[in-house]
């Protein structure tokens, strides 16, 4: 199950209203697996997140699969994408997290698949020494359909993730309501013996509760929906390496009660 695994060019972080200014901000590595990689502001410094998706079959089938995700989030402090470009590279770590769940996905038909997934896992902030137990859960319908030869993927998805401080006990949780759909163009060329075809998607994010939008440059905003829109090109076979690899390259926008975000992607997209 694709569970928001971007690499963004700017990533607003997403953290409940209730929370109370003077807490200390755990979302940005708590929730790193499931918002994305990017830049998050949090207790005065500037926080770039990279996710490095990691899994293993366990079980594959025509119609089943059931798959081990180990991915691993690594957060740097005061580090920012713009300083790659002149060479500068953030000089530790700041923040470790690590997610492993099981993923199931069926077909339950020659059209429809069901896919569900389950996560525990571990993060910790090495500058102040704050850990975090990390748990989430999530369930997904992609139906095909007609529509010319553009194959058509319609997706519906709910998900939630939540954490609980090691130190004071205290909790946090995020989760959502989304639908999409995801269409092809029936182009494709190739390069170096992979089939690429350009396919463009939209979705809207629904959240159970308002939500605090936190960027590095601008206001908190409180986010009840936003929507998306975006192209991918979509690979035939996986690129990468042997337990990292990239179905999808794409960009997309995202806007909704005040906040725009532009993503980088490099998963099947909603």
């Amino acid at each position: 199950m694709s569970r928001l695994r971007y690499l963004a060019l700017l990533l607003p972080l997403f953290s409940p209203h209730v929370m109370a200014e003077t807490e200390v901000d755990y979302s940005h590595y708590a929730f790193a697996n499931y918002l994305g990689s990017g830049i998050y502001r949090t207790s005065g410094q500037n926080t770039t997140v990279a996710n490095i998706p990691i899994s293993f079959d366990l079980m594959r089938s025509e119609d089943e699969s059931l798959v081990l995700n180990t991915p691993v989030s690594l957060g740097f402090f005061n580090f920012t994408w713009s300083d790659l470009p002149e060479g500068e590279f953030p000089s530790s770590v700041g923040t470790l997290t690590v997610t492993p769940g099981v993923e199931y996905r069926v077909k339950t038909s020659e059209t429809h698949e069901f896919q569900t997934y389950a996560d525990l896992g571990f993060g910790t902030n090495f500058t102040n020494g704050n850990d975090v137990a990390i748990y989430s859960a999530g369930m997904s319908s992609l139906l095909d359909f007609e529509l010319g030869d553009t194959s058509p993927v319609w997706v519906n998805r709910v998900f939630f993730a939540g954490y609980t401080t090691l130190n004071d006990n205290s909790s946090e949780t995020y989760s959502a309501v989304q639908s999409g759909v995801d269409i092809g163009t029936n182009f494709y060329f190739q390069v170096k013996g992979v089939e690429i075809e350009p396919r463009f998607f939209v979705a809207g994010y629904w959240y159970f509760d308002r939500l605090k939008f936190t960027t590095p440059f601008e206001e908190d905003v409180l986010v009840s929906n936003s929507y998306e829109v975006g192209m991918t090109f979509a690979f035939s076979k996986p690129v990468g390496w042997d337990l990292v690899n990239i179905e999808r390259f794409g960009l997309s926008y995202r806007a909704g009660d005040g906040i725009e975000v532009w993503r980088l992607i490099f998963e099947f997209p909603i």
